[in-house]
């Protein structure tokens, strides 16, 4: 694609050569043919690097990215044309609308006659699927699931019964939907489990990666509101609410009824006790523990940094006597309170 064109697509201003893109590369070892982005100016040091066709900068770094035989595309925001760039170059491959042979799908189901199903596709009882979708081999959609328009499921998706999924959501390989929440009663001598009836609601504009389970609520629903973003592995457990735009890096862990604002940003890692809220646009560094509600909104983070062995086991070993030193400061404050008061007497 020829940069003029992806001006017309995207916007921009464009500097030095109307030259044709081939395709997308880090801005180190990007050769000629190819585009890449400079939105971070601590790494301008990689731009001598470059042999780059085209770099996508803001209008402020037009110096630094200057060079012979090189184009600029300027702009606002490099990363987000960056990412406009990599839709344009890689589109998502036609659908090719039918049922496989090789799927099962209940005759009570209604399936748009535009939508995909590949083989190996399970559809139960009682499913809506909207228009456009496309389901990988080995997906498994239960009883009475309901998706919307626009729906991707990559391989081997579970869908659990009764779960609802909004428009243009996509859902990664081996994620599980709508598996039973952890509830248990204590009876005597053994546990007792609690049935789970509520749903898990996606609603529009929401991605989930790959390996990620959402439990389904145990008497109301676990919903995912629109346009969150969710990694890989991440668990979600019954009646959480993650908040619009809310993005929660992988290997995360949200334990029961805890409630995620709007617009927060959960770094890979984090575990969060349950029954607790966030506030809208709160921001949780990879690794922390998060063990209170947080009603405020700003940078959090609890990860201890990274020492030699040797280190930690020396800071350990004066973290066990932290509270008898505690007390010894506690105790020389007051001794120390005691002189000044008599002092102040003597005067």
């Amino acid at each position: 694609m020829k940069l003029s064109e992806i001006i017309r697509h995207l916007g921009g201003e464009l500097l030095g050569e109307d030259c044709e893109i081939v395709k997308l590369a880090p801005l180190s070892s990007a050769q000629a043919g190819e585009i890449t982005f400079l939105a971070n100016p601590k790494y301008r040091r990689e731009l001598a690097l470059s042999s780059a066709a085209c770099v996508i900068v803001r209008a402020d770094m037009l110096d630094e990215a200057t060079a012979p035989g090189r184009s600029l595309i300027v702009t606002a925001d490099p990363y987000l044309y960056f990412a406009r760039v990599a839709t344009l170059l890689n589109p998502v491959p036609a659908l090719r609308p039918g049922i496989d042979a090789r799927a099962v799908v209940d005759a009570s189901a209604k399936v748009a006659d535009s939508s995909e199903i590949g083989p190996l596709v399970s559809v139960g009882r009682g499913v809506v699927i909207g228009e456009r979708c496309r389901l990988y081999p080995g997906v498994v959609l239960g009883d009475h699931v309901v998706l919307g328009d626009d729906v991707t499921l990559y391989p081997n998706v579970t869908i659990y019964h009764g779960c609802h999924i909004g428009h243009r959501v996509a859902i990664h390989s081996g994620t599980v939907i709508g598996a039973d929440g952890f509830g248990l009663a204590w009876d005597k001598d053994h546990w007792f489990k609690i049935p789970q009836t509520g749903r898990v609601v996606i609603e529009d504009d929401v991605e989930v990666g790959a390996n990620t389970t959402i439990d389904r609520g145990a008497l109301s629903d676990t919903v995912i509101r629109a346009g969150a973003k969710i990694d890989n592995l991440v668990q979600i457990a019954h009646n959480c609410e993650i908040g619009e735009h809310t993005a929660i890096a992988g290997c995360t862990g949200i334990a029961g009824s805890s409630k995620i604002g709007a617009r927060c940003t959960l770094g890979g890692a984090v575990m969060m006790v349950g029954h607790i809220e966030i506030a809208d646009r709160t921001h949780i560094g990879g690794g922390t523990l998060v063990s209170k509600s947080i009603k405020k909104a700003d940078n959090y983070a609890s990860s201890y940094p990274m020492s030699t062995a040797k280190d930690w086991m020396a800071n350990a070993v004066h973290l066990r006597h932290l509270d008898r030193l505690v007390d010894r400061v506690k105790l020389l404050e007051k001794e120390l309170l005691q002189i000044k008061n008599k002092e102040g007497q003597a005067e």
